[in-house]
């Protein structure tokens, strides 16, 4: 079911894609537009993961780096990728006090997760397992490719919108050219929501399963929100449209209300996997807190 809703929702934010370009171009301006559609999926699926982690600043972490935090990380990770059945992803690290993380790439075997420097400074080890489960289990249902397509659309219908103010008004008129401006990327921004939305929630409970304590998922998801609405991240500010791929969204820095936003409320999600601890037997005490000497020791 999850997988048809998302296909529908796909093909729906392609269907207005094309409705722009007949709109700002007739029949001809449709069938372009469909061709530029299939053209940026192919490209997106085949680039996903290097134009996302560019657009990101992400700077990969090696093997055989001397950082011991971070060797530690990747170590996890690599643990928890076991545990899920899946290789060994290539690990990236984003330097912004912003606290959160993100997945990519086209399959399993070319994915690659993403954590900020603030997330690795905020959370405890078992909270960042929890966090990085989450990101492996969009990599196992392949969520990753969903996403950065949805936002490479999204953004396609954004730049088509803006030149149907300059391009169309002889066949919409000026209010017609204006209105398409306005309603098109609300209408792609809804479509994205209602994808992501219906993703994160398997997510965290696949991520759950990966780490094996549904807890440590939820303590960490209320530090991140915490943190999120505390601190800017840059990259995501500049590249608004790839913000739903972050495990919390990213744009809260600045304290304004988002109408469309992309993640489903951080209470209802930490109430399911509370409810998810519970089935399996484990106390619903939160997750130990962060030292202050650091949550790595």
């Amino acid at each position: 079911m999850g997988t048809a809703k998302t296909f529908i929702l796909l093909a729906a934010m392609t269907a207005i894609f094309m409705a722009i370009g007949f709109l700002v171009g007739g029949t001809g301006g449709m069938i372009v537009a469909f061709v530029v559609a299939a053209a940026m999926n192919v490209f997106a699926w085949w680039n996903s993961d290097k134009m996302v982690l560019r657009m990101q600043g992400a700077q990969e972490v090696l093997p055989d780096t001397r950082n011991p935090m971070l060797r530690a990380f990747g170590e996890d990770v690599a643990r928890l990728a076991e545990n899920a059945g899946l290789p060994a992803p290539r690990i990236y690290i984003i330097d912004t006090p912003q606290p959160n993380a993100f997945a990519t790439g086209r399959n399993p075997k070319n994915a690659a997760v993403a954590a900020t420097t603030g997330l690795l400074n905020m959370l405890n080890r078992e909270e960042v397992a929890g966090v990085m489960a989450h990101e492996l289990a969009h990599v196992q249902n392949r969520d990753t490719l969903t996403m950065t397509v949805t936002a490479t659309l999204a953004g396609a219908i954004g730049m088509l919108a803006n030149f149907a103010l300059f391009f169309g008004r002889e066949r919409t008129g000026l209010i017609g050219a204006i209105a398409i401006m306005i309603f098109a990327p609300m209408a792609a921004a809804l479509v994205q929501m209602a994808i992501s939305r219906s993703r994160e929630y398997e997510a965290d409970a696949r991520g759950a399963e990966i780490c094996g304590n549904p807890l440590w998922l939820a303590s960490a998801l209320e530090k991140i929100e915490r943190g999120a609405r505390a601190q800017v991240n840059p990259y995501a500010e500049r590249n608004p449209a790839m913000a739903h791929m972050y495990i919390s969204n990213p744009l809260n820095g600045r304290g304004a209300d988002n109408l469309f936003s992309t993640h489903p409320a951080t209470a209802n999600r930490v109430e399911a996997l509370r409810r998810m601890a519970g089935d399996m037997g484990l106390s619903a005490a939160p997750a130990p807190a962060a030292r202050s000497s650091g949550p790595w020791g």
